[in-house]
Order: C-alpha cells, then structure tokens, then sequence
C-alpha cells in the first residue's frame, strides 16, 4: 500500500476532531525575545496593512506590512482541529491588533498532511493571494462538514486513491464536497477542477512543504516562527505575550 493510500485511508476512518493540542508532536526550542515597544507603521496612502498580501518565496501567504519588524510564521495543516482554534479564536485578534499597525506581518505555510489537507490547501490557494486569508479562514470554520461529508462518501474517496494523479484531488475534492463549498465563496467549479488537476504543482506544493517543516524542525500544526525561532506556545493566549515583549504593544 502506498503512503499516499495509507494516509488517505487513516483520514477517512477517523473523525476530525477539533480539540486545543497541537497536531503532532510538539516544538522544542523557545522564542525568547525581547525589545521596546515598537511604534505604528503607517500604510502606503489608500491602503490600510489587512489588505496586504504577498506570496513568498516560500511559499507562504504573507499577510500584512512586509518589512515589519516583527514577523510571524505559522505552519498549519488545514486538519488540524488546533489550526482550526487558533484561526477562530487568535488569527482575528492577531490581524486587528498587530498587523493593522504594521509592526507586525503574518505568514502562513503549508504542512501537508493528508489528501483531504492537500485538497483544501490547493483550494484555498487557488487564484489571486489576496483571497487566500479569507478562503482559509472559512475553511478551518468548516472542517467538520468537510468530515462528516468525506465519511459519507467513502466510495468515491476509495475510488480517487487509485484514480490518476491529475484526477486523485478532483475526486478528493468531490468526495468532502469541496467544490461545491468553494464555489459558493468566489472559486468558479472549472478554477478548481484547474488547480486540482496540475499534478505537478501539487507535488511541487508537497515538497516545498516537507523542505520548509524541515528547516524549521517542525513535526506539528500549529508552529509558529517568530523572527527566526520556533516558539513552544501554539495558541493565542500564551502567542499574544510573547509578541507584546518583543515589541508589539
């Protein structure tokens, strides 16, 4: 059995569960940064910093002021159930209160998981940068629907494990619904049926991922980099301290 088809298999069986611990082991290396308060930035005339999106080099999707001072990295998982916490209940304050002032940008990167965290990663990522944030968001919100459907829908999920590799997401997709779901939020059925059939991509996806987990030493969702270190804490009221030390207040 391939690790593709195990993996794939693994996520139908399970139910997604949504608790507060990080999916996977956890960091070890504290951030342990300190600095004076750092003053608002102000954002290039007409714009305001939320509205600010960049992809990187690394394939994150930068939100924000992209020569803050301080700069933010979260490594998450789109099944995550502690992913799903942390955009329900940190990334809106994270957003309005840091980034807004532009001391503070906030990228987020891929750690792929599973097919069914590929597929919705691929979605949310599909068409212009500036949609990702939001898609995202929603996504998280929703990651028990995506469940429930995807175990329904066994068959057809049994069926994409040994589809072709430009069919495999497209059937994925269609088995948790996703299409449909995405569609409803600005994603055209043919933009999505594109980006989940270029198989090249989503494998290059798949290793930029891996590459970038590795430099960081990451092994689960949610990790977050804060200038250059990983930091233990993986949830808003413990992450929001340690950005006022560093400057953020």
């Amino acid at each position: 059995m391939t690790t593709f088809r195990r993996i794939a298999l693994a996520t139908l069986a399970a139910p997604l569960a949504l608790g507060l611990a990080a999916c996977g082991s956890g960091t070890e290396e504290a951030g342990g940064l300190s600095g004076e308060p750092i003053a608002a930035i102000p954002a290039p005339a007409g714009q305001s910093w939320g509205d600010v999106v960049a992809k990187t080099p690394e394939g994150g999707y930068r939100l924000g002021n992209p020569d803050a001072p301080i700069k933010l990295i979260e490594f998450a998982s789109h099944t995550c159930g502690a992913c799903a916490n942390f955009s329900a209940t940190g990334a809106p304050v994270l957003k309005e209160k840091y980034v807004s002032t532009g001391v503070v940008s906030y990228e987020k990167r891929s750690l792929i998981r599973d097919p069914l965290d590929m597929t919705i990663t691929v979605l949310a990522r599909c068409g212009a940068p500036e949609a990702f944030h939001p898609r995202a968001s929603q996504a998280w919100a929703a990651l028990g629907e995506f469940g429930q459907t995807l175990n329904a829908n066994g068959a057809l999920m049994e069926q994409a494990m040994g589809a072709p590799e430009d069919q495999r997401f497209v059937m994925v997709a269609q088995a948790a619904g996703l299409i449909d779901w995405f569609a409803e939020r600005g994603l055209s059925r043919d933009q999505a049926q594109a980006c989940l059939s270029d198989s090249a991509a989503i494998t290059a996806l798949a290793e930029q991922s891996r590459a970038q987990a590795d430099i960081f030493e990451v092994t689960g969702t949610p990790t977050f980099i804060l200038n250059g270190k990983k930091l233990d804490e993986n949830q808003w009221p413990a992450l929001e301290p340690i950005l006022q030390q560093a400057g953020a207040r």
